[in-house]
């Protein structure tokens, strides 16, 4: 067993992830199903240790042994990027592997909202990408940030944990950043980067208070700031934001949100009919309506506000599973699975 091997069959099996766990044959995951690599035998702790630490380098390998989990990223030539988290699991080493495509899809050919475009466009503001892990969030960003590369001139500068798309320098300037390599902390690159003349700033990640904090105030400022976050709906990421904040700043950050968000996209990749995976969204466009739900404390409106507001670009998830359900690249049972409210779905696919 040896790791080119398991990154050459991940390749050709079009898997989106590799998992190497000690006591089980290498997974991998196609289309969102997991399922083992044939031919391969149980892997033990020493074959874990040997293929996992093949790919560290030095300094890797010694935050991997103290902090018990690593992340980065790496290359093969011919093959493909891969981002990794190495960590431990029942006192054995373990090792996700996300291959990430060395092309950049379109917007169009990702099949996400044709509103995106639109994004790629603007000057300044704060864009929400949503979603639970794996629903492809990186890969929307990224298109994004492609499409400005292609049709701007601008400065685009990435602070990721690991760098995942690498983008090449086409219309725009582009400076990508990686946790450990390029800076020390994210706390850091984020006050750094307005002092290196951004238009576009992209955060792989917001993850607590200090990432938050540093998103709203390069958006306050003019910049057009682009993020991830781990949250199911628009409703729960403006709630999420505001509760990362002690409750005597909580008043400031809602002000904050209402002046810079311009959308909120949250994503799902749901098993097709043919047994792909194809997008639904959800998307919140901050309305003045919208602005002043999240000024006056009434984040519970925004699902309504969705809802009435279709004419306007906004769409519920059922909006689009329903959508998808009636163009028949899904079926109703699994667009039920997939639902906040199913039975608005069923009203929704029985038009």
């Amino acid at each position: 067993m040896d790791i080119k091997t398991l990154i050459e069959f991940t390749v050709n099996r079009k898997a989106s992830d590799l998992h190497l766990v000690v006591g089980q044959p290498p997974m991998v995951r196609v289309n969102g199903q997991l399922s083992p690599v044939l031919g391969q035998e149980i892997i033990t702790s020493a074959i874990n240790e040997q293929l996992v630490f093949s790919l560290l380098s030095a300094e890797q390998k010694e935050v991997l042994l103290v902090n018990k989990e690593v992340d980065f990223s790496f290359e093969t030539a011919g093959l493909g990027r891969f981002r990794v988290n190495a960590y431990y699991q029942k006192n054995c080493l373990a090792a996700a592997l996300r291959l990430i495509n060395n092309k950049i899809p379109t917007i169009d050919e990702l099949g996400i909202p044709a509103i995106c475009h639109q994004v790629a466009q603007l000057r300044q503001g704060f864009v929400l990408i949503t979603g639970p892990t794996g629903h492809g969030k990186s890969t929307t960003l990224a298109s994004i940030l492609e499409e400005i590369n292609n049709t701007r001139r601008a400065h685009i500068i990435t602070i990721e944990d690991p760098i995942e798309y690498i983008l090449e320098q086409k219309q725009c300037l582009i400076s990508q950043r990686e946790m450990k390599a390029d800076t020390h902390s994210w706390e850091i690159a984020l006050r750094s980067c307005l002092r290196e003349d951004p238009d576009i700033v992209m955060i792989g990640e917001m993850r607590d208070f200090d990432t938050i904090a540093a998103a709203l105030t390069i958006a306050e400022t003019g910049h057009l700031v682009l993020a991830t976050l781990h949250t199911n709906s628009a409703a729960q990421t403006v709630d999420r934001i505001v509760d990362v904040f002690p409750e005597n700043q909580q008043a400031q950050v809602r002000m904050q949100l209402s002046f810079t968000l311009e959308m909120i996209l949250s994503q799902r990749l749901i098993p097709t009919i043919d047994g792909s995976r194809i997008p639904a969204c959800e998307i919140l466009l901050a309305t003045p309506a919208v602005k002043n739900a999240i000024r006056e404390r009434k984040t519970h409106l925004i699902d309504n506000m969705i809802l009435t507001s279709s004419a306007l670009g906004m769409m519920t998830l059922e909006m689009d599973l329903a959508r998808l359900v009636k163009s028949g690249n899904i079926s109703l049972d699994v667009a039920k699975s997939f639902a906040f409210r199913p039975e608005e779905l069923v009203k929704l696919v029985g038009k």
